[in-house]
């Protein structure tokens, strides 16, 4: 599956939980939800229901449509999906279904939803991958049956020994030389005991057994090792139906509690200056590279990369900067403290001006992306 497909899929499916959160929540709040769309304008087609036909009917194209029902759309950009909903830009408020008539809590809920669907997907996609098997890193000083543990790679450096042979993060080294090795430093003390020789790996890649060749170092920098690996001890976390629930539920927690303070520390970065933190940010190039090296990895790799992204987007948009669902929540708060509605003028220039803001970051990072990937360079030496 090329790379492009695969990350329209994962952002696709993204994106479409977070605006099923928001339609469903406008519906059961009594508003009108003028139009679900995958994909972002010009509109391809879509369908309406037609009290006529006693039916859906299609509609072809971008031709706006007047209807007490909601149109379903398929739409030209693919990355992506929007809610529309009447009333959500101060239009129509004395209409009972429009979003501006409703109350504050109504709003709040509809705008939340879709954070909220994005952490229940992230749970259920976690709970999947429990239920059918998980690689976890052992931690230290764990007591556990030896057969049961086995030895990954958790990086390659470049330029080495263990990219030239083949070797990939995630790769389960199955056999040394044909023997078999179940602790990182027999793994360790093999390597050492054929630099400058011909060693074979057998490693487990995704559902495949791969035989790869190399020779280690015998001269190599001191942050290398004769291959060039990083090796970590893992097993299998597999639980059953209820309690991969559970840990599901606590995994998406402590995850959801990593990524604030990661991006605490980046804003903190940020203020003093310090561009260290900025290394481990991606836009959608980046994120589409990810996708495609962890699909490598397998099926299961993928679907745990998906619920990252999920609650990654989730705690992103619950943050209350300016078109975020965050900041639109904050001015409703503000609302509440004032008594009034803030002025559509100052709202919507205080959002235009936070759009602006994460044009220009997405700008500035995949511009990044395109210097941390290579991405020039692999494109030059495909001529």
């Amino acid at each position: 599956m090329g790379i492009l497909l695969l990350f329209i899929i994962v952002l696709g499916a993204l994106i479409f939980v977070h605006e099923l959160g928001h339609f469903l929540m406008a519906r059961r709040s009594g508003m009108k939800v003028e139009e679900f769309g995958f994909g972002f304008p010009p509109r391809i087609g879509g369908f309406v229901w037609s009290e006529e036909k006693r039916r859906h009917v299609f509609v072809r194209g971008n031709r706006e449509v007047h209807s007490p029902y909601t149109i379903y759309s398929l739409n030209w950009i693919p990355f992506g999906g929007f809610v529309r909903i009447k009333g959500e830009n101060g239009d129509g408020a004395h209409d009972a279904d429009s979003f501006a008539s409703k109350g504050a809590f109504p709003r709040i809920k509809t705008l939340a939803a879709g954070v909220v669907m994005n952490f229940l997907f992230a749970w259920i996609l976690i709970s999947i991958v429990l239920m059918i098997g998980f690689p976890r890193a052992l931690e230290e000083h764990e007591k556990i049956d030896p057969s049961k543990v086995e030895v990954q790679i958790a990086q390659v450096a470049p330029g080495t020994p263990a990219e030239s042979m083949g070797l990939k993060m995630g790769d389960v080294i199955v056999a040394v030389n044909g023997e078999t090795l179940l602790r990182v430093p027999e793994v360790q003390s093999r390597i050492r005991a054929n630099q400058g020789k011909e060693i074979t790996f057998k490693v487990r890649r995704d559902e495949q057994t791969l035989t790869l060749r190399g020779t280690p170092r015998v001269d190599f920098p001191q942050n290398q090792g004769a291959l060039g690996v990083s090796l970590g001890e893992i097993t299998i976390a597999k639980y059953g139906f209820f309690e991969a629930i559970i840990q599901g539920a606590i995994s998406t927690w402590e995850n959801t509690v990593l990524m604030i303070s990661g991006i605490g520390s980046l804003l903190a970065n940020l203020v003093t200056g310090d561009r260290a933190g900025l290394q481990d940010v991606s836009g959608p190039l980046g994120i589409a590279y990810l996708t495609k090296e962890v699909s490598d990895l397998g099926f299961i790799y993928l679907l745990y990369f998906t619920a990252i992204l999920s609650i990654n987007l989730g705690v992103l948009n619950i943050m209350p900067f300016p078109a975020l669902d965050g900041g639109r929540i904050l001015f409703i708060l503000l609302e509440k403290i004032k008594g009034a509605p803030i002025s559509e003028r100052t709202e919507g220039l205080f959002h235009q001006f936070g759009f602006l803001l994460l044009i220009l970051l997405m700008i500035a990072v995949t511009v990044h992306d395109f210097a941390k990937f290579d991405v020039i360079g692999k494109l030059w030496r495909l001529f």
